[in-house]
Parts: C-alpha cells; sequence; structure tokens
C-alpha cells in the first residue's frame, strides 16, 4: 500500500510567530509531498516491501534491493523523519508546548545534562555545526540521552536508535523567515516543542 502524506495537526499559521505559514505549507505540502512520492515509486519495482512501514524499511537498509537502497534511504528517510517532526511540534502558548519539559524527559535531561538550559544550548550548538543540510537528533543510548547529528535525510532509525526529539535544519526549513541565521531559528524553535510528544517517545526509547 503506498504512503500518504498525512495533515498537520495545526493549521499552518500555528507555529507562528516562530515559524512562518508559508514556510510550514511548502514544507509539509512540496517538500514532504515530494518524497512519498518518490519512495512510492521506487516501492513500485519491489511489491515484496509494500506492507512494511517506512520505519521498518529505514530500520535495515541492508535488506533494500541494491538498485532502490538510496532512493528509499532518502526519501523514505525523508518521510519518516518529517512524520516525526510534524508531531514533535505544537501550537505555541497552550499546554505542554515549548517553554520547559514536564515529566520523565525532564528529569532525564537534568540528570544526563544539568540542566534544561545547559541542554539547550548542547543541542543548538551541536546542530548549528551540521554541515550543509541534515537534522539534530536527542536520542536515548545506553541509558542516557545524547544529541546527535545526521546528514541529508538519515535517519538514528538506521543506527539501532530512536530518535525523541529531532529538528530539521535543512533550508527550507527556515530561511524563508531566518535565511541564513540558523542560530535564530534554532533558538525559536523551542517555543513549539511539543513535551507530551516528546514524553511518549522517550517511553518508546527506553522500551
Amino acid at each position: 500500500m503506498a504512503y500518504e502524506l498525512a495533515p498537520l495537526p495545526y493549521d499552518y499559521a500555528g507555529l507562528e510567530p516562530f515559524i512562518d505559514a508559508e514556510t510550514m505549507k511548502l514544507h509539509h505540502d512540496k517538500h514532504h509531498q515530494t518524497y512519498i512520492n518518490n519512495v512510492n515509486a521506487a516501492l513500485e519495482k519491489h511489491p515484496q516491501l509494500a506492507a512494511k512501514s517506512v520505519d521498518d524499511l529505514i530500520k535495515d537498509l541492508n535488506a533494500i534491493p541494491e538498485d532502490i537502497r538510496t532512493v528509499v534511504r532518502n526519501n523514505g528517510g525523508g518521510h519518516s523523519n518529517h512524520s516525526a517532526f510534524w508531531l514533535l511540534m505544537g501550537k505555541p502558548g497552550t499546554s505542554g508546548i515549548g517553554g520547559a519539559p514536564t515529566g520523565d524527559i525532564a528529569k532525564q535531561i537534568s540528570a544526563d545534562f544539568g540542566d534544561f538550559e545547559a541542554f539547550k544550548k548542547t543541542f543548538n550548538e551541536t546542530t548549528a555545526k551540521q554541515f550543509g543540510s541534515g537534522w539534530g537528533w536527542l536520542v536515548f543510548q545506553g541509558g542516557k540521552l545524547k544529541v546527535i547529528t545526521t546528514p541529508n535525510q538519515d535517519s538514528p532509525l538506521s543506527q539501532g536508535l530512536y530518535p525523541i526529539l529531532g529538528n530539521d535544519v535543512w533550508e527550507h526549513a527556515y530561511y524563508l523567515k531566518y535565511q541564513n541565521k540558523r542560530p535564530d531559528y534554532l533558538a525559536a524553535w523551542w517555543s513549539v516543542v511539543n513535551w507530551a510528544e516528546v514524553n511518549k517517545r522517550f517511553a518508546t526509547a527506553k522500551g
């Protein structure tokens, strides 16, 4: 069965003023849809893979036939990453969106980074240095939270890691509003983080 683009869980303008409506419309309707179109076209050549979720494909790229492996890595990765990304954000000013984290993730952040501000600094500085296009991630490995980056649309799932939090630093995610000021985008983005979703993903990562 072909993958489909799920609607955003908020209006295009729902993340204003931190992420503008035009960026959200282009990012979701054009960029994400293109990843889906491309991976669907690749999977038509290997219908035995059609029943698998995109995350399952990404988790074991070596099992993907070589003739479509790069397309699945790039475009399946784009579909997987963005599907998580939209859910990890929410309307600023509403309960559980932005501000300091709560629940289990808050305790783990304090344990592993000292406090939330120290964690944000580590995440922003690490992600700002990602050369070219890519993502910044928070993952849980060996009983501790770690900040990592991946290039292009590579997913932590391919490394056996489950992404708890992720921010897209491809220029299409922020350029209309922030131009080349990636650090400004990273700083503003915390105002739209959906901590309930982060806690949900943290519970999954812990198993």
